[in-house]
């Protein structure tokens, strides 16, 4: 039996989103500073810039985490590499090559709990009932998840077009039933959600997190012709097709302001 004190019941710490086996808080100061430090740490935290938390309660599921997001674990917690035999690992290894995310994930079983490293990026939790059970995310961004969830590469439908767009050919895929962590460059507050009805989303750049399985996402010409996409400055876009949801950051991530 362990009991854990002075963590989330500390004034200085607050809850943000609690949804399945994950709780989120965030750290509003931070008090480890020194003299030289404390005005950086004040305006920093005046500015939403905070320290931000994933704790994990694996009596009520096993999860699946990015290599090296462990921090500390109490109770009966157990760590497995969650490879299931050699065709797995051979699986994993690819997808892990051409997502540029890490092959292998630690599973973490039992019923303890499990802290992830504190970040100052911002975490959304996602339950896949409400993406229809599938969802595609963009580069970096998977901290952690249920381990029922099957993990995949989704390839664009155009092999030539991601190519000229500087986009990889690959993304993360998650489908199944659970909850999805994500570490993101903006606030939930400030992602715009669109739904699409056999429509079309066009973007000038990566700034969709993430978007339903069942859209069909290609980069194309911002026009019809060459000459229409030069006139209209914006050449190659990321293009979300069919039906489903679209997160999408109004700015890129550490895009510096504009005068």
């Amino acid at each position: 039996m362990y009991r854990i004190k002075n963590f989330t019941k500390n004034d200085d710490v607050r809850i943000l989103d609690t949804l399945g086996p994950f709780t989120v808080i965030e750290y509003l100061r931070d008090l480890s500073v020194s003299p030289l430090s404390a005005q950086q740490a004040y305006f920093a935290s005046e500015m939403n810039v905070r320290r931000r938390q994933v704790i994990c309660d694996l009596s009520k599921a096993n999860v699946t985490v990015q290599a090296g997001a462990m921090q500390w674990m109490a109770g009966n917690v157990n760590a497995t590499t969650g490879v299931k035999g050699v065709g797995d690992l051979l699986g994993k290894a690819v997808r892990g090559k051409v997502t540029g995310e890490s092959a292998i994930k630690p599973e973490y079983t039992g019923d303890g709990t499990l802290v992830l490293e504190p970040t100052y990026k911002y975490i959304l939790l996602e339950d896949l009932a409400a993406w229809n059970g599938s969802i595609v995310l963009d580069d970096g961004l998977f901290l952690a998840c249920d381990s029922t969830l099957k993990h995949k590469a989704v390839m664009r439908s155009n092999l030539s077009s991601a190519l000229a767009g500087n986009e990889g050919l690959f993304n993360l895929g998650i489908s199944g039933n659970g909850v999805v962590c994500l570490e993101t460059p903006c606030p939930r507050e400030e992602l715009i959600e669109i739904e699409l009805e056999d429509d079309v989303l066009k973007i000038d750049g990566n700034m969709a997190i993430a978007w339903s399985g069942s859209l069909n996402f290609t980069v194309e010409r911002s026009g019809k012709t060459l000459i229409g996409s030069a006139a209209s400055g914006e050449g190659l876009v990321n293009v979300y097709r069919g039906t489903g949801r679209v997160l999408l950051a109004p700015v890129l991530a550490d895009q510096p302001p504009t005068a």
